[in-house]
């Protein structure tokens, strides 16, 4: 089939493909209607067709994915307007060029939903250590589908979404009506079938997979600590002393009592800077917590570096620490993967001799090592996730041989729910992933319990002071994911690119003898 020119391309088929955009944004928490996810990528598919130059494919990919980025990254204007323009249109970028070069032909029922995986994982691992953030796979945390995580974490439930919606618009065994009155090509073709076939496959293995098992063990009981105040402020607006004295007046509402394990508080929620945290008065308010319940207290600090486990001067660690009720630190973890332009800033030299606004973040973080577990004094196995963290499938693994996982965080900065909301998203995917419990504790909001399946338990509203409290059972075992991790997913998704681009090939090539009326020579 001829391209179409680039002056005959329908602006009804542009307008598709932007409200395809729209419903995968729509898809994502806080409006988390998980089916638009399936439809946009229709509507998408739609639009694309198959008689579109790659300079035109490139056009409606970005149109796909840029007002996606816009509304569910739109959180990022209130921190910094050029940064969530630039983010926008990069991430967007990203999915043009994988409009462009995914292959034509009824190959691109293949072809297409793995390039667009294969862009959603390079937001993953780039820039700056990734940027997994309005991902496709948050959009299935409410869904039926979130189960597949266990077997191939967040790429390959992309890749599920993708190949649903690419092939039940274009050349699948049985076309939806609206797609077929659209389609230039409205034919059934064996690749829809195999498409839809491999999908299949992923839904039966996901039943079946391994995710873990509750451990003979009693379970324990934890309180999680959420101190309450305002969002979209920063350590300027507020004091840290502030924030600790809130977290100590919510605690001091626990009741002692021989049911309670634990005591969890959020990310920040001490800030100490002039010397070792065991020798600070707050240090001391928390043990005289920690004594009256007769718990241990895991709770956040930023600490400058010189008093860490792995001193870097000039610089702070933000950790998480067990304090005993014998007001002993026993068990700490710094925070591994640390934000970009928010604990440290990439190319800072480079920024500060172009003028660059940079007092808010005056030091860099340092990084910690891992392994991500803590332990209480009675040997339970915490597995940390601090904040960002648990956007990362990696760091899910690397906190999986736990008994529990918890993820501290600091929602403060951020003005309304979309990034709070697509945390919560995360913490069930990582609850999957792992089959652990997983418990997110926040100072603002949201704080919650997660099951291994994904449920949502007790979640605190925004900027309201709450102590949550649940029974948590102990797990133990590992699932596919936590064996394989991603990198097994993204050699598969890449060699189906490479497969479909071949396979385009020859097809192309045997279309073009059959036109001429040669006999292609066979292979030998």
């Amino acid at each position: 089939m001829a391209a179409v020119s680039d002056r005959d391309v329908p602006f009804a088929r542009l307008l598709t493909v932007a409200v395809g955009g729209v419903l995968v944004a729509i898809s994502m928490p806080p409006w988390g209607f998980w089916p638009l996810a399936f439809i946009g990528v229709i509507a998408f598919e739609v639009g694309l067709d198959d008689d579109l130059s790659r300079r035109r494919r490139a056009l409606f990919g970005c149109a796909f994915a840029l007002p996606w980025m816009l509304i569910a990254l739109a959180w990022m204007w209130f921190l910094t307007a050029p940064g969530y323009v630039v983010v926008s249109a990069l991430f967007a970028g990203l999915h043009a060029a994988a409009a462009a070069i995914a292959p034509s032909g009824p190959w691109r029922t293949i072809g297409r939903p793995v390039a667009h995986t294969l862009a959603e994982v390079i937001r993953m691992l780039v820039p700056f250590g990734g940027v997994p953030l309005a991902t496709l796979g948050i959009s299935q945390a409410g869904g039926p589908f979130l189960g597949v995580a266990r077997v191939g974490g967040v790429i390959l439930l992309t890749w599920v979404v993708f190949q649903i919606g690419f092939a039940l618009a274009a050349a699948a065994p049985a076309i939806p009506a609206i797609a077929a009155r659209r389609r230039s090509t409205p034919i059934a073709r064996p690749q829809g079938l195999f498409a839809l076939a491999g999908v299949v496959v992923v839904v039966v293995l996901a039943a079946i997979a391994p995710e873990g098992s509750d451990r003979d063990v009693a379970p324990i009981t934890i309180a999680a600590v959420q101190g309450g105040g305002r969002q979209g402020t920063s350590a300027l607006d507020v004091p840290s002393s502030s924030v600790t004295r809130a977290h100590l007046e919510a605690t001091s509402t626990i009741e002692p009592s021989d049911d309670l394990d634990l005591v969890i508080w959020p990310e920040n929620g001490i800030d100490v800077d002039d010397r070792p945290f065991a020798e600070s008065p707050e240090f001391g308010a928390i043990a005289v917590q920690a004594a009256r319940l007769g718990v241990p207290i895991a709770v956040g600090i930023t600490i400058d570096s010189e008093f860490s486990a792995h001193p870097v001067d000039d610089s702070f660690v933000n950790a998480q620490v067990v304090v005993s009720p014998e007001a002993d630190v026993v068990s700490a973890y710094e925070k591994v993967r640390i934000v970009p332009f928010g604990e440290y800033v990439p190319l800072r030299g480079a920024l500060e001799a172009l003028g660059a606004p940079l007092d808010q973040i005056p030091s860099d973080a340092t990084r910690g090592r891992d392994p991500a577990v803590i332990t209480t004094p009675d040997g339970t196995r915490l597995g940390v996730l601090v904040s960002w963290e648990v956007f990362f499938g990696d760091r899910g693994r690397a906190a999986a041989d736990s008994d529990v996982l918890i993820n501290p965080t600091n929602g403060a900065s951020y003005t309304g729910t979309i990034l709070q909301t697509q945390q919560i998203a995360s913490s069930r995917l990582r609850a999957t992933e792992t089959g652990r419990w997983l418990v997110q504790v926040s100072p603002t909001g949201f704080s919650a319990f997660v099951s291994p399946d994904g449920d949502v338990f007790q979640r605190t509203d925004v900027s309201e002071q709450r102590v949550i409290t649940m029974e948590v059972p102990l797990r133990e075992g590992t699932t596919w994911y936590t064996a394989a991790g991603d990198w097994p997913w993204i050699l598969l998704v890449s060699a189906l690119l490479a497969l479909s681009w071949w396979c385009a090939s020859r097809t192309a090539t045997s279309n073009a003898a059959a036109r001429s009326g040669v006999r292609p020579r066979a292979a030998t």
